[in-house]
C-alpha cells in the first residue's frame, strides 16, 4: 500500500496512566505510530502491554495522560461511529434483539438512517457475513463464530472509517478462528475499511496484517514496526516465516523483561 499524504490516525508520545486502590499504573509510555487509509494494522504483544488500553483511547473511551491522538486530522475526544469496535466477548450483542435488530440498532440509535433504510442496510451486511438465514434468530441460539459475524456486520453497517478489533477471535476454536480470519480479509477486500486489530498471536498477526507494531509490557512501548509481504510467492512466504521468527524473538524478550 502506498500511504496517502496524511495519516488517518496518528499517535504522538501517548502515555496512559490509571490509578488503582494502592498505586498508579502506567499502561503505555510515549507510544508513536501512524495508520493510513486501508491499512490492516496490528497491535501485537503479550498480555499487559497496553494493547486494549490503546484501542480504548483511540475509540475515545480513555483519555491519554500525555501525548496526542488525532483521527482524520482532529483530536480524539469522545467515541463516534467513524471508529467502531468489535470485542472478544460473545455477549456484546443485545440478547433481547434478533440478528437483524442488533445490526439495525446503532443505525437507528444514532439517527443515521430511517427504519426502512436501516433495515435494508442491515440486511445487506448480514448477507455479507453469510447469516441471512439467521436474521430472525436471537444471540443465545448462535455459535461463537456466528455471534462475532453479527458484531462485525453491526460495526461495518455504520460505514466507519476505521474498525477497531480487540482480539475478536481469541475465544474461538482453531478451525473457526482461521475461517473468521479468512472472512475478515474477504470483507476487507470488499470494503478496504481501515483495520486496527489487537492480538497476541503471531500467526494471526501475519495472516491478517499488512503492518505490525510490537509492544513490550509494563509500560507498553513500541519495540518495533514491521511490514508483512502481501504476495503469495515462495520468496514472500519465506519472508513471512522469517518475520514470524523475528516477532517471536521480540515477544520472548518482552516476556523475560516482564518476569525479571
Amino acid at each position: 500500500m502506498v500511504p496517502s499524504a496524511s495519516p488517518l490516525l496518528s499517535l504522538k508520545d501517548v502515555t496512559i496512566r490509571y490509578k488503582t486502590s494502592s498505586h498508579q499504573v502506567t499502561a503505555t509510555y510515549r507510544v508513536n505510530f501512524e495508520i493510513f487509509s486501508s491499512d490492516r494494522f496490528i497491535l501485537l504483544g503479550p498480555s499487559g502491554c497496553g494493547k486494549s488500553t490503546l484501542l480504548k483511547a483511540i475509540g475515545g473511551f480513555v483519555k491519554p495522560s500525555a501525548g496526542a491522538i488525532t483521527f482524520q486530522g482532529a483530536p480524539v475526544r469522545e467515541p463516534f461511529y467513524d471508529r467502531m469496535t468489535v470485542f472478544q466477548e460473545f455477549d456484546q450483542l443485545l440478547p433481547w434483539k434478533t440478528v437483524l435488530q442488533n445490526v439495525m440498532f446503532p443505525l437507528r440509535a444514532s439517527g443515521l438512517l430511517l427504519k426502512s433504510e436501516a433495515r435494508d442496510r442491515a440486511m445487506t451486511w448480514i448477507k455479507k457475513v453469510k447469516l441471512e438465514e439467521f436474521s430472525d434468530a436471537y444471540p443465545h441460539t448462535l455459535s461463537g463464530g456466528m455471534k462475532q459475524r453479527v458484531a462485525i456486520a453491526r460495526a461495518l453497517a455504520m460505514e466507519p472509517a476505521m474498525l477497531l478489533m480487540d482480539e475478536p477471535f481469541a475465544s474461538l476454536d482453531a478451525l473457526t478462528r482461521r475461517q473468521m480470519q479468512d472472512e475478515l480479509l474477504d470483507l476487507w477486500r470488499d470494503t478496504h475499511v481501515t483495520l486496527l486489530f489487537v492480538t497476541h498471536s503471531l500467526e494471526e498477526a501475519t495472516t491478517i496484517g499488512s503492518r505490525i507494531i510490537v509492544l513490550t509490557p509494563h509500560p507498553g512501548r513500541v519495540r518495533g514496526e514491521f511490514t508483512v509481504p502481501q504476495e503469495q510467492t515462495t520468496q514472500s512466504l519465506r519472508e513471512i516465516d522469517e518475520l514470524r521468527a523475528n516477532l517471536h524473538s521480540l515477544l520472548v524478550e518482552a516476556s523475560i523483561r516482564r518476569s525479571a
